[in-house]
């Protein structure tokens, strides 16, 4: 075994001396061939390097121009266009404190509840309704509605989506006890199953315009009928729910509690029933206040921010977003209270009426607002077109107020000893503070002092709803109210309306209004429709102002809400939400 090792060692070492001679060999050619072919000849080089230094710019000439050939037909079949993948982020204001679309009051929620479920209608890039889940619907009487739902809707967890959901949440709706924030909508409504996919409708009292309420979301029956209802609120559903909508949950993330900063981590539906959208993923940036998605925008925190105030959109680099203003179905209105006995009398509000220039308040915005003459969007009724509001005429309202025993002395207009004097309430925001200053100079001609009160609703200390609106807490009011999808502002404008912020009372347009709600004939509800607004303009239980718009930005580089699309409310831009796009790429041109 000795004898072994010690041979293994003696040819290692053998071996070991050949290799290091082949090497000092191989060194020596190497040095050779070195000076031979290049130091000798640097001499040579160097007497020829004017022809090298040629052949070298032709050679990358000859480079240069197959490249620019190469690009030149590049053009012809190549071309940049929005290309699917990517995420897009979106800044809405909040808060958002649940995720469940039963109890979403403020644009985050609603906005998270619309992209995360379905509902059996929804608006259209055109503003109409369309079937999302509903593929049909049908009545005879406008009582009771039958309608039909799609076979391949599913819930995020592959479960197929039924008549029984959708019954399951109208009875959530209007169960008291679920606090639902569209309770008082549903009461008295029923809705029973015909088969698995139909359900029935049934009405307290005819309602053309019941088709708008479908758009509620749709909830899932099998993942909540063991939840009571009292206890849907704080469930973990609400917190991480699944729906059937084309994006699902990833993740609701705390960016910072105090502000309320949060980020809604959204996912493409891969088994979309309507398919797959082109975004691969989509977040919803929530913040506090309009002056905070201004900041993002500006930083490039987010690529797109939803309902930019008009201040903050004026700031924003048009260099790097692209701008789409819309116009939606509300308005801004001067809403006088009739319980008020100065404004009791047709007269004075005549002659504020006529009194109050609204080109000039229009004229405020860089992004001009449209008129408004109407107590609805005068393209929802069939020849409302030619109506108008009477022109503005100071020296009529002058003599109005004059005839009614106002007379002007010292610049204020006094009768009977008393100041006319009107409180003028409204919500804080500098949109509405730009009508205000207008509204207060032009009635100061007309000898009326206004003492303003201004409502910071973000304030906890201060409840608009409660203290302003619900106790009618004002003389004249500024705000905005949604008229929606169809022309029915029953609410708003009949002596029994919920939301009769006027107290108006006409029997004339009582009557006008409850036979509208009725009318299966469009060319009749229309008849209805002009004949409450001639009454309504008659009597000027308020003044419109403008319509509302909204503003939408978008980073140059995507595509999502464009400027032919209609809507209906600044929360329905998700319409196109499948064909939207983050981001562009190359692309060959179809022939």
């Amino acid at each position: 075994m000795a004898e072994k090792k010690v041979w293994h060692r003696f040819e290692l070492k053998r071996r070991s001396k050949g290799l290091k001679k082949r090497a000092r060999k191989a060194e020596g050619a190497t040095i050779r061939h070195a000076r031979r072919f290049v130091v000798n000849r640097w001499e040579n080089i160097r007497e020829v390097r004017a022809h090298i230094i040629l052949w070298l710019t032709g050679i990358a000439m000859l480079i240069a121009l197959v490249g620019m050939q190469m690009l030149w037909f590049q053009r012809a079949y190549l071309a940049t266009e929005p290309i699917s993948g990517g995420t897009y982020a979106e800044a809405v204001i909040g808060p958002i404190n649940t995720l469940n679309p039963l109890y979403a009051t403020t644009p985050a929620e609603i906005a998270a509840g619309q992209l995360l479920f379905s509902s059996l209608y929804s608006y259209d890039s055109s503003g109409h309704l369309k079937g999302d889940i509903a593929v049909s619907m049908k009545t005879d009487d406008a009582k009771t509605y039958t309608v039909v739902l799609r076979d391949d809707a599913r819930w995020h967890n592959g479960k197929q989506v039924t008549a029984e959901d959708v019954i399951f949440t109208v009875e959530l709706m209007k169960n008291t006890a679920a606090r639902s924030v569209m309770n008082a909508s549903w009461r008295g409504v029923e809705a029973k199953q015909i088969d698995k996919h139909t359900v029935e409708f049934t009405l307290p009292a005819t309602y053309v315009a019941f088709p708008q309420a479908l758009t509620f979301a749709i909830l899932p029956k099998h993942l909540l009928c063991d939840v009571q209802p009292s206890s849907l609120r704080e469930s973990s559903f609400s917190k991480s729910p699944i729906g059937s909508g084309p994006f699902s949950l990833r993740l609701l993330q705390v960016v910072n509690a105090a502000s309320g900063r949060k980020v809604v981590h959204l996912a493409a539906t891969e088994q979309h029933y309507e398919g797959r959208p082109r975004l691969d993923r989509l977040q919803l940036h929530v913040y506090d206040s309009g002056e905070a998605i201004g900041q993002a925008l500006r930083t490039g925190e987010v690529n797109a921010a939803s309902d930019v105030p008009i201040d903050i959109a004026s700031s924003v680099n048009s260099q790097r977003y692209d701008q789409v203003a819309k116009n939606i179905n509300s308005g801004v209105y001067v809403i006088f209270n009739a319980a008020n006995p100065v404004l009791g009398d047709d007269s004075v509000r005549k002659a504020l009426q006529i009194g109050t220039n609204t080109q000039e308040i229009r004229n405020q915005f860089e992004v001009k607002p449209q008129r408004l003459d109407l107590p609805f969007v005068s393209d929802q009724v069939i020849g409302a077109d030619a109506l108008r509001a009477p022109k503005y005429d100071l020296d009529a309202a002058d003599k109005l107020l004059t005839e009614s025993g106002w007379i002007m002395q010292n610049g204020s207009r006094i009768k009977n000893d008393v100041k006319l004097q009107l409180r003028l309430v409204t919500r804080k925001s500098p949109e509405y503070q730009k009508v205000l200053a207008v509204l207060i100079k032009q009635w100061k001609i007309l000898g009326i002092d206004v003492q303003q009160q201004v409502v910071d609703v973000n304030d906890t200390a201060q409840n608009f709803a409660q203290d302003i609106l619900q106790r009618r807490n004002y003389d004249v009011l500024l705000d905005e109210l949604v008229i929606g999808g169809d022309p029915d502002v029953f609410a708003y404008w009949h002596s029994l309306g919920i939301l009769n912020f006027a107290n108006y009372s006409n029997q004339t347009s009582d009557d006008a209004l409850a036979s509208a709600r009725t009318q299966l004939n469009p060319e009749l509800r229309a008849v209805k429709y002009i004949a409450f607004a001639n009454r309504w303009l008659a009597d000027a239980p308020a003044i419109g102002l403008y319509q509302s718009n909204t503003i939408y930005f978008h980073s140059k580089a995507s595509r999502s809400l464009e400027p032919g699309e209609k809507l209906v409310s600044n929360n329905e831009h998700y319409a196109n939400v499948r064909y939207w796009t983050a981001e562009q790429g190359s692309v060959y041109k179809t022939p």
